[in-house]
């Protein structure tokens, strides 16, 4: 019985396999592989920019300009997720149903919240970038609205999936000793979940920082506007000092990320 489900599980994965390679080879035919891929002057552009990769613009002006705008997209990116964090804990609890002592409340709480996640995370922040813009004008509260309602979305549905999938055998053993929903909460799923959530936090905090350089293109300031500008100039060694510190930036949170998860599993 055992090597017949083996077998249907091998022979599962082999078609799922062969699918993906056969849609792989359709969308390479698919594609128009012509000489209007590349304009004519593509080779030579490339050729500029791994150029100006190799020669970076760090005059002390450029150096002092990235980083008031580093530090203009990091605020952006902190700010726009501390409001989605909030948003993502409020209803990502709801969106779990424990908070919901019977199977019917449990039930209206899921559909409820996780149908307010997937619509915020459904629009995408650079959307919500232009109708904030268009609403407020070019405010640091467009960015940070965008960046909050979708990453908000983002959070609440991991966070609301690993509230549901922690281990019950605890839960259970405080529902005997009389806990309350909240007791059940704080002392339960809260500690066993704190882990993942925050780990996955800071990954979309690193995701943030790339929004929020991108949501510069808008007009709201920060690397993704300098990068801009030196695109429109052609300037592109200015481009490769701007993009070194949006790595720097995205290795810095990847880095404080280590850290923090290393703390909390000691």
């Amino acid at each position: 019985m055992q090597s017949w489900k083996n077998a249907l599980q091998f022979h599962k994965r082999t078609i799922l396999t062969v699918l993906l390679v056969l849609v792989f080879i359709w969308s390479l035919f698919s594609v128009p592989w012509g000489t209007e891929v590349l304009h004519p002057g593509g080779k030579i552009t490339i050729m500029q920019i791994f150029t100006a990769f190799l020669h970076p613009n760090f005059s002390p002006e450029i150096l002092s300009l990235a980083l008031i705008s580093s530090w203009r997209t990091m605020a952006y990116a902190a700010a726009g997720m501390s409001l989605a964090i909030i948003i993502a804990f409020v209803c990502g609890i709801l969106a779990s149903g424990i908070m919901s002592p019977n199977p019917l409340s449990r039930l209206l709480s899921k559909s409820i919240f996780r149908s307010l996640l997937g619509f915020m995370r459904a629009i995408h922040e650079l959307v919500w970038a232009w109708l904030f813009v268009a609403a407020v004008g070019l405010s640091p509260f467009a960015a940070i609205f965008a960046l909050a309602i979708p990453y908000g979305g983002i959070l609440g549905r991991i966070f609301a999936d690993i509230l549901a999938d922690t281990p019950q055998e605890p839960i259970k053993a405080l529902k005997a000793s009389g806990a309350s929903q909240l007791q059940l909460l704080f002392y339960g799923y809260l500690p066993m979940a704190k882990v993942d959530m925050i780990s996955y936090t800071m990954y979309r905090f690193e995701c943030a920082i790339r929004s929020s350089t991108i949501m510069s293109f808008v007009g709201l300031g920060g690397l993704g506007y300098q990068i801009q500008l030196a695109l429109a100039d052609l300037d592109y060694s200015k481009v490769w000092t701007y993009m070194f510190f949006l790595i720097g930036l995205v290795l810095f949170v990847d880095g404080w990320s280590n850290l923090l998860r290393k703390r909390l599993v000691e």
